[in-house]
């Protein structure tokens, strides 16, 4: 049967610092966090839902193609798990989706799969259908990292959501002109805060993922609000150029009101290009969350 169609709300607690690890493995020996996804074949089942919001509890926007999952609180591992890639088989064939979301309900091996998803892999009419499924690291993304900067944004407190990474990310550090590196703390909701005084940027983004690949983004501007693509990946794969232009709002909820394109970046910036995608939330405006268990 498939899943009652339910808003997904914006999580606005806990706080999660994690270290620098080459391998998902080393987190599964941590009994107080859970670990995403293997990359060895598991079995379970797949059901699907339509989103009733303008993102997932990931905060990322709906990918293009329409093909994202979410996981249960066990695989989800506080967010470590967004923005990863899991390959899924069911009886129909198999699909590559993006963790986009969080379901409260599912258990380990119950992957909620958009509705677009679902088809490739089952009939609609079946709502529940048998799976393998395993994560895929490297996977190739439609564009370079992308980093975010949440509004409420200051050279004293500043929040980022970084796309395009598939890899699940273990550590965030940065620096502006003339300092020293910063270590970002992660959030359940998918941001990394760093709740000091900056400076003002431009900054270098420092991003490490779990099986030890690093990239620096620099010329990140503090600017809230507005998405720069960097030049840097990763995974080292870029499956198409990033569009210039927001991305669409799916058909099935509510939309929000449509934005503008950003103006072209400016020239002391040359390592990003921008567009417009405001976060739903004033993170700024949510008191400093406390620790919180996987």
């Amino acid at each position: 049967m498939t899943r009652l169609l339910t808003p997904r709300w914006l999580a606005a607690s806990g706080i999660v610092v994690l270290a620098a690890v080459v391998a998902i493995a080393v987190l599964l020996r941590s009994p107080a966090c859970a670990a995403p996804p293997s990359t060895s074949a598991a079995h379970g089942k797949a059901t699907f839902y339509d989103l009733a919001g303008a993102t997932g509890n990931c905060n990322f926007k709906p990918p293009a193609d329409g093909l994202f999952v979410a996981l249960g609180k066990t695989q989800y591992s506080g967010g470590l798990s967004c923005g990863s890639y899991l390959d899924v088989t069911g009886p129909k064939g198999n699909v590559r989706v993006k963790v986009f979301d969080s379901c409260p309900e599912c258990t380990v091996g119950w992957l909620d799969l958009s509705r677009t998803a679902f088809s490739r892999i089952g009939a609609l009419s079946a709502g529940v259908v048998p799976i393998t499924y395993k994560a895929v690291p490297n996977a190739a993304t439609p564009g370079p990292l992308s980093i975010t900067f949440a509004k409420g944004s200051s050279q004293y407190w500043w929040a980022i959501l970084i796309d395009n990474h598939a890899n699940p990310i273990a550590s965030v550090q940065a620096k502006g002109p003339g300092g020293g590196w910063m270590t970002a703390s992660r959030t359940t909701y998918n941001f990394w805060i760093i709740d000091r005084n900056t400076g003002n940027g431009p900054f270098s983004i420092k991003m490490t993922d779990v099986y030890g690949h690093t990239a620096t983004a620099t010329g990140i501007e503090l600017t809230p609000q507005r998405q720069q693509f960097t030049r840097v990946s990763l995974t080292g794969r870029i499956a198409s150029v990033v569009p210039a232009s927001p991305h669409k709002k799916p058909t099935s909820r509510t939309s929000s009101p449509a934005h503008s394109p950003s103006p072209a970046s400016s020239s002391n910036a040359p390592a990003v290009e921008s567009t417009l995608l405001p976060p739903p939330v004033d993170l700024a405006a949510a008191a400093a969350p406390a620790p919180t268990k996987c």
